[in-house]
């Protein structure tokens, strides 16, 4: 149930071709909606701005498929996380209009749009081996209908790289670095910008990478200013964060 149904049985009830009892009823599945299996916060858009976003990995397909049914029922555009191509299969025989990104692994149908603001967000990838986590992170700010320039295996192993594309990345309003390895990339661009970073460690990396966590102790204690960091491989609350920041006024 969205803002503008709640608005209509309001004005229902003033009016008085709907009772009480009648609007509670509809309005039962306000603060969320129980599939048994999950409790979709459909409350989270009138709070948020957004909707729930699905995280796919570990839910069955039957458990996707339920999900994007009872969101696209709400009028909610569907961004799903970590999914295979079994749930994307699953959920285009039934919503043909859904898409899905095989490198991110995304499902998303949109049926309405965002504000999309004029600045940019700038995605950079340290290796090419980083690009699964930074496209999560591309198509999460596209998704959210904000501008997204992509600047991929551009790492500190070969820092000329960087110096040929360090002024279209700055011009963004907010930059995500993607990472993996001993993670020094966001370190470096956060000492050559003047705009927010955001690092995202990712699993990249030999042993004693120790799956992504080398990576995020190196953006944790970054002496560059201006650097936050995500959890491990976190390329969609990168770009989540980052389109809240691009759509600030």
């Amino acid at each position: 149930m969205n803002l503008d149904e709640i608005q209509h049985i309001l004005e229902n009830i003033k009016d008085g071709t709907l009772s009480v009892g009648d609007a509670m009823g509809k309005l039962k599945y306000l603060p969320f909606k129980d599939l048994g299996h999950t409790k979709l916060d459909h409350h989270r858009e009138m709070r948020t701005g957004y909707p729930e976003v699905i995280f796919c990995e570990g839910k069955t397909t039957d458990q996707v498929v339920t999900i994007v049914n009872s969101m696209i029922e709400n009028k909610s555009n569907v961004l799903g996380t970590r999914a295979n191509k079994e749930m994307y299969d699953a959920v285009a025989e039934i919503h043909p209009k859904a898409k899905y990104n095989e490198l991110s692994r995304t499902i998303y149908l949109k049926q309405k749009e965002y504000n999309s603001p004029s600045s940019y967000i700038s995605v950079v990838s340290a290796g090419t081996s980083d690009i699964p986590v930074a496209e999560e992170a591309a198509i999460t700010g596209e998704f959210y209908n904000n501008k997204v320039e992509r600047f991929y295996d551009i790492g500190v192993a070969g820092i000329h790289r960087i110096q040929g594309n360090i002024e279209k990345i700055a011009g963004a309003r907010v930059i995500i670095v993607v990472a993996g390895m001993e993670g020094a990339l966001p370190s470096v661009i956060g000492g050559l910008v003047d705009k927010p970073v955001i690092a995202v460690p990712t699993s990249v990396g030999y042993g004693v990478a120790f799956g992504g966590i080398t990576a995020l102790f190196g953006m944790l204690t970054s002496c560059a200013s201006g650097i936050s960091v995500v959890n491990i491989d976190n390329g969609f609350g990168a770009g989540y964060l980052a389109g809240m920041i691009n759509n600030l006024k």
